[in-house]
């Protein structure tokens, strides 16, 4: 049993926002059908590298689904997307807002269509407002929300997170939005549109520069690795060229620290007695964190560290991250058969107990469905099917 089994999804989406959250409803049971143009489908299969002829960017992003291919701009295209949505439970899309409603598919138009769907819109600033029309992908966010100028070091330039983080997080409140909307349907029996956008994302994850600003002027920008509110902490250089990053600026962990440093006496100074003192201080402890740290292995100082029970890590490396122990436990590396290979990719995050999450079917090839979903949702005939493909819009 899966927590979203019967459920039905069309994700009309393209690249990362979209396609995660319509994969995540998938991961938990839910029949997800990506609708895609006929031939190459979704532009985002062209992007290298890629594995028996597609694209690891797409791969990632799309198990769990089924492949439709179908031409949005044929008016017999048009006409069986419309006939899917009426059967659906759950739509995800992330086209320029005012798209759908060129289709004649916007919210209204939809809920009269299908009054229990569940339509959630994915965009870079909302499906309304003066920026709703400007273009976005994830860097634009990281950008124009903050985050790129509060991240990087200190003197150096706004710098990009090393991950499509706004892509990523938006896709995920896209799902907690479905499962919220789904949740409410069960008493009212409607549908309900969820709106959400990549700059509202980005922004939810400022920390505490908004009311920092708002209340007292100050703005928040880039620090490095330092945690802004306690010290040490920090990453840090050590003796065979790598970084450990250590968190130790509590009052708790902090004599914590100096243990490991074998110099407890330094808690009795002034600078260092509590955290407000350390922060005050912050060059000057991480300074002696730092020259401890260049006279030691990695190794050595995480064992050190973890022996008096401090938060720390080696900063891994990706060929040492697919080798994690922990990793392997929690089947967070899964292998799926592709063609005549196994692509390793993320495994799923959330672990259920009566109701797991699974990973069942890889990245599926361009229209591979195509007979199948519109036998199952539509109840046609072969030569319904064959007749919309000899039409040129399948």
């Amino acid at each position: 049993m899966t927590s979203l089994a019967g459920l039905r999804v069309l994700d009309l989406s393209r690249f990362i926002a979209g396609p995660y959250c319509a994969m995540m409803l998938g991961d938990m049971g839910a029949e997800v059908v990506k609708i895609e143009p006929p031939g190459e489908g979704e532009y985002a299969r062209q992007a290298l590298p890629a594995v028996e002829g597609q694209s690891l960017y797409t791969f990632i992003v799309n198990r769990n689904k089924k492949s439709l291919a179908l031409d949005l701009r044929h008016p017999e295209g048009l006409a069986t997307l419309r006939a899917l949505i009426a059967e659906a439970d759950v739509l995800v899309e992330n086209f320029r807002p005012g798209t759908m409603e060129k289709m004649g598919l916007g919210w209204e138009a939809v809920h009269a269509l299908n009054p229990r769907l569940v339509m959630a819109r994915i965009s870079g600033f909302g499906q309304d407002g003066p920026l709703a029309n400007k273009q976005c992908f994830d860097g634009v966010a990281q950008a124009m929300s903050g985050l790129m100028d509060m991240t990087g070091q200190s003197e150096g330039p706004p710098t990009m997170i090393g991950s499509f983080i706004c892509d990523y997080t938006t896709g995920m409140y896209a799902a907690l939005g479905i499962l919220a909307a789904l949740n409410a349907r069960h008493a009212t029996g409607r549908g309900q549109l969820v709106d959400v956008s990549l700059l509202e994302s980005a922004l939810s994850m400022l920390m505490t520069a908004i009311p920092q600003q708002l209340l007292f002027g100050t703005t928040m920008t880039r620090v490095g690795s330092r945690d802004r509110f306690v010290a040490p902490s920090n990453t840090f250089a050590t003796g065979d060229g790598r970084h450990v990053l250590l968190v130790g600026g509590d009052d708790n962990m902090f004599p914590r620290v100096l243990r490991a440093m074998e110099r407890p006496g330094l808690i009795d100074d002034p600078r260092f007695a509590t955290m407000a003192s350390r922060l005050a201080h912050r060059d000057a402890v991480e300074g002696l964190v730092a020259d401890w740290m260049a006279g030691l292995e990695a190794d050595e100082i995480v064992r050190r560290l973890e022996a008096q029970g401090v938060p720390c890590a080696k900063i891994a490396r990706i060929d040492e991250v697919v080798h994690n122990p922990q990793l392997a436990h929690r089947d967070a590396i899964v292998r799926l058969p592709f063609g005549g290979t196994e692509v390793p990719m993320q495994g799923v995050t959330i672990h259920l107990s009566d109701t797991p999450l699974s990973v069942r079917s890889a990245l599926p090839q361009v229209g591979a469905h195509n007979d199948e979903v519109l036998r199952q949702w539509l109840g046609w005939t072969p030569a319904q099917v064959d007749a919309l493909r000899q039409a040129e819009a399948l």
